[in-house]
């Protein structure tokens, strides 16, 4: 019975000793706030791509499949649209690398990208570093987590506007990052810093930051 509760213990420290912070975002909209409620309305069409690469591992990054990306993804966009405030209709389309072997979806894409005002392109990327991961990995296991390791993951948003001839119009860009600190007694830190957490608040401070500043500068218009 001993050994099963300190093996349980061990596990504890093991897995739940870690807190992760959230690094200042770069390139965040500093202008003046403003609202366009008496715009004319606009239908718009939402194209999302979520890409992970790990640094010295992967070639090339690679796109996440509808089970990898970040988990409540959609509740995140919903919430941010509400920055938004002359769209009278919009669609979503999320490109999976599959795509290239699916004519059907292909033509779904092409056909909402004719039948809209705007396409709003949002690609999202997180990489993370192959050798700082693995030499971490070694360093946490020989000390048993007693020496603090942190792990770290880059995460940027790429944003394309594009009118109803395909013409780009504007661009915008976001980076962060989040470190997971890993260290036994960091058990007693977790509950304020959990990762999942950190990760969505960075996702919904990128499309809140971005779409408030459509908003502002007034992008959408009606055409």
């Amino acid at each position: 019975m001993k050994k099963v509760l300190h093996l349980f213990l061990l596990i504890i420290l093991l897995f739940a000793g870690c807190a992760t912070f959230k690094s200042a975002i770069e390139g965040q909209y500093d202008g003046a706030i403003e609202k366009n409620f008496g715009a004319d309305r606009v239908d718009v069409l939402f194209i999302f791509s979520h890409y992970r690469q790990t640094v010295g591992y992967d070639a090339i990054p690679k796109l996440d499949n509808q089970y990898q990306r970040i988990s409540g993804f959609d509740d995140f966009f919903r919430d941010a649209l509400t920055e938004l405030s002359n769209i009278n209709a919009y669609a979503t389309y999320t490109e999976y690398a599959s795509d290239v072997n699916e004519p059907e979806r292909r033509a779904l894409k092409d056909s909402l990208i004719a039948t809209h005002d705007y396409v709003i392109s949002i690609r999202f990327m997180r990489q993370k570093s192959f050798a700082k991961y693995f030499l971490g990995t070694i360093g946490s296991t020989v000390t048993l987590t007693l020496v603090p390791i942190p792990y770290h993951h880059s995460y940027s948003v790429g944003v394309e506007i594009y009118n109803s001839q395909r013409q780009l119009i504007q661009t915008y860009s976001r980076n962060s990052g989040l470190t997971k600190w890993v260290q036994a007694l960091l058990i007693f830190i977790y509950p304020f810093h959990p990762e999942r957490r950190k990760t969505e608040e960075l996702y919904v401070e990128f499309l809140h930051d971005i779409f408030r500043q459509i908003e502002s500068e007034n992008v959408l218009k009606a055409l």
